[in-house]
């Protein structure tokens, strides 16, 4: 099974700002839902939070310490670890799992994970939350694809 982080961050790699996206494109959340449609999205608590209901067409996971947190959704899956969530998936059917944040997240898979896909935003923005940097040694560009507000990275793992 694969593990692909799919993440779009600013020119300055902000990923968040107080618990929100600090910009919208229609755009980049169509080029998400074409790639993760079908296949599980593993977020922190925060992501899901920020999101505020299940993204249709996938198994959502959410990852939490937090062995209190409760959703009244029912098509949610909750874990109190990110293996946990990784090991599920690994026991299911899916070729490949998206990692869709938040950073956290991201700085918890990053060495592990087999691909990234990461949409840069045309712009710098403001924020307090940051997508780790990426390691040249470890990940390999493998492809760019533009688009009207932001730049598509494909990595592979080295």
């Amino acid at each position: 099974m694969k593990k692909i982080i799919i993440a779009a961050v600013s020119k300055n790699n902000v990923l968040g700002k107080d618990g929100k996206i600090p910009w919208h494109s229609k755009e980049e959340l169509q080029h998400f839902k074409k790639n993760t449609i079908g296949f599980p999205v593993i977020m922190g608590r925060k992501t899901w939070e920020a999101i505020g209901k299940p993204l249709e067409g996938r198994l959502n996971i959410v990852v939490t310490g937090n062995k209190d947190f409760q959703t009244s959704f029912h098509e949610v899956v909750i874990f109190y670890s990110l293996q946990h969530a990784l090991d599920f998936c690994k026991t299911s059917i899916y070729e490949k799992v998206y990692i869709i944040g938040g950073g956290e997240i991201f700085n918890q898979v990053i060495n592990e994970a087999d691909e990234m896909i990461i949409s840069e935003m045309n712009f710098e923005t403001e924020g307090d939350v940051y997508f780790p940097e990426i390691d040249g040694t470890k990940w390999q560009l493998d492809s760019n694809e533009l688009f009207t507000d932001f730049t598509v990275h494909h990595y592979i793992r080295r």
